[in-house]
């Protein structure tokens, strides 16, 4: 039975197992997918391909300046009670030391680079991590600045992780501002940094919508199309505070924009700063979790 390199990929997605394992498993068991597991359990490379199966949503969001280097990364578990683990959270800060190390292009190139101060590599090393917490751990993304002045941000141990990218004249220390921006991030997950990244059909989208909410509405549906037009770009306005960050209310003064108060603050400690560029992880988004109630899990586990 022949197999493709997408076997090879899901191969290493239900084992955790490196590439070239998963490829000499599926050549000695003739491209089957059950054997090919069970080749590499009595190789004792996958002892936790049943854990790999479930679902992972919890873990931790976590943010960090190494060297220089801005770093954030989500590695996800099965329950947020192995977001605490001390082991746990090593195993992260490990994962975010790599990223800095090696700078990787993706997260295939980041699960072959050797794991930080160990012969493993990140996908050996979450392996071991599976067998000894004996949850589902996987590595599930991470970005990275090089340039600029970076300011990390953790929320709630773990929940949500922040770097902020800035740039810095006089050699200001921007650690306040860049942190004030973050927790600002943190919270109101604004869809983009500025009103100049807002794409033309979105812009299209939300006039469309304001001018059949103005049609709808009984005191504006008779006003004359260039007053309710006028009255959209009003709204657009409110738009962009809601929708971008720069030009959001700051939490901390609402008397002023974060792109005013980033001007000031900066221009308070002699020198300027420019916002570049934000990432934020939140852990588990996008993830469907698995809902179970909570009695027949006991009761599975009573009769297992």
């Amino acid at each position: 039975m022949a197999f493709t390199a997408a076997d090879v990929k899901n191969l290493r997605e239900m084992t955790g197992v490196g590439m070239m394992d998963c490829k000499k498993a599926l050549v000695a068991s003739d491209g089957d997918m059950d054997k090919a597991i069970e080749f590499l359990r009595e190789k004792g490379l996958a002892a936790s391909a049943k854990k790999a199966g479930r679902i992972a949503a919890e873990g931790m969001a976590y943010a960090a300046v190494i060297d220089g280097v801005g770093v954030v990364v989500e590695v996800n578990a099965e329950t947020d009670f192995v977001g605490k683990n001390e082991k746990f959270v090593d195993f992260v800060k490990g994962v975010a030391a790599t990223v800095v190390a090696n700078k990787p292009a993706d997260l295939d190139a980041l699960m072959a680079c050797k794991y930080a101060d160990t012969d493993n590599t990140v996908t050996e090393q979450q392996q071991e991590m599976v067998l000894v917490i004996g949850e589902n751990i996987k590595v599930r993304r991470f970005s990275f600045f090089t340039e600029g002045v970076s300011v990390p941000y953790i929320h709630a141990g773990g929940k949500i992780g922040v770097l902020v990218n800035l740039e810095v004249s006089e050699g200001i220390d921007a650690t306040e501002i860049g942190k004030d921006v973050a927790m600002q991030i943190a919270a109101l997950n604004p869809r983009f940094w500025d009103k100049s990244q807002v794409t033309q059909d979105v812009l299209d989208e939300e006039k469309k919508i304001m001018m059949v909410q103005m049609a709808n509405d009984p005191k504006m549906a008779n006003k004359p199309e260039q007053v309710r037009e006028k009255i959209v770009m009003g709204k657009m306005n409110k738009f962009y505070a809601e929708n971008c960050l720069l030009q959001q209310e700051f939490v901390k003064d609402n008397s002023m924009t974060v792109e005013k108060y980033i001007a000031s603050a900066a221009k308070a400690l002699g020198g300027t700063v420019t916002f570049k560029n934000a990432v934020r992880f939140e852990k588990g988004e996008g993830i469907e979790k698995k809902q179970e109630n909570f009695a027949d899990e006991i009761a599975k586990m009573v009769k297992g």
